[in-house]
């Protein structure tokens, strides 16, 4: 007997992770005209962006170096740094550097990487 009242309980569990995924994919299918346009000004909205490249460095360099006076310079707070912290703070520097002295190589990269 106690199965039988089970099963609904159950069905009821699985029913909204499913319907979830449904609105996802309907929400998905409704930009995707959106998707086509934001892919033919992605052309025109690098050559604005290629002008301002000089100062986003600049402010990449601020923010990073903001970035390590918090995380390593932090005084005498009680708070340990993570090691997600330090990973992630050593992965935006390289990605920094490598945008700073390697800009081709780098775009090339992601263009073979994100080409259809």
């Amino acid at each position: 007997m106690e199965k039988e009242h089970a099963r609904p309980e159950l069905r009821k569990a699985y029913a909204a992770p499913l319907m979830a995924i449904v609105s996802a994919i309907g929400s998905l299918a409704c930009c995707l005209p959106f998707a086509f346009l934001a892919a033919s000004g992605t052309a025109g909205a690098s050559a604005v962006f290629a002008s301002f490249r000089p100062w986003l460095l600049v402010l990449s360099a601020v923010l990073l170096a903001i970035g390590f006076a918090q995380l390593y310079r932090g005084g005498k707070s009680c708070h340990r740094r993570g090691t997600a912290s330090i990973a992630l703070f050593w992965i935006a520097v390289v990605v920094f550097l490598m945008m700073l002295f390697f800009p081709q190589q780098v775009a090339s990269l992601l263009a073979g990487h994100f080409s259809l």
